[in-house]
């Protein structure tokens, strides 16, 4: 592995670290303040655990990818967010076979999460092909 590599890992590790802290603390924040009485299926540390982990290792892919082969970079971004899609579902599916509890908010919970990783992901990735060239 190269110098560069390992820049761009660490580098990403802390951003995702600082994104990971804050966005849970706002997240916690809104919650406690709007849904004090809400019972949720799942702890928001869990979501953010899982989140923070499919993205970095995602991102390590890519980053690993960009060392054989620029060109093929965007091809297993795609592939790796269907992936993660998957993942997704199968993180959820005790949620979603769970019978007499309200899942709507635990759903919406985990895709603003979902979706706040993904931008952060697509920002990092477009960040490190514009580097590259």
């Amino acid at each position: 592995m190269s110098r560069e590599f390992i820049k761009r890992q660490a580098s990403f590790l802390l951003q995702i670290i600082f994104f990971t802290i804050i966005f849970f603390g706002i997240h916690i924040y809104i919650l406690h303040y709007f849904t004090s009485d809400q019972k949720f299926f799942f702890p928001f540390w869990q979501i953010y655990v899982f989140q923070f982990t499919v993205t970095f290792l995602l991102y390590g892919y890519l980053n690993f990818t960009m060392e054989k082969n620029t060109t093929q970079v965007f091809n297993f971004f795609m592939i790796g967010t269907f992936f993660k899609m998957g993942l997704s579902i199968l993180f959820l599916l005790p949620l979603l076979l769970a019978e007499d509890i309200e899942k709507q908010p635990d759903i919406i919970n985990f895709f603003v999460v979902y979706f706040l990783f993904l931008f952060f992901e697509v920002v990092s990735l477009v960040r490190m092909l514009k580097n590259a060239n």
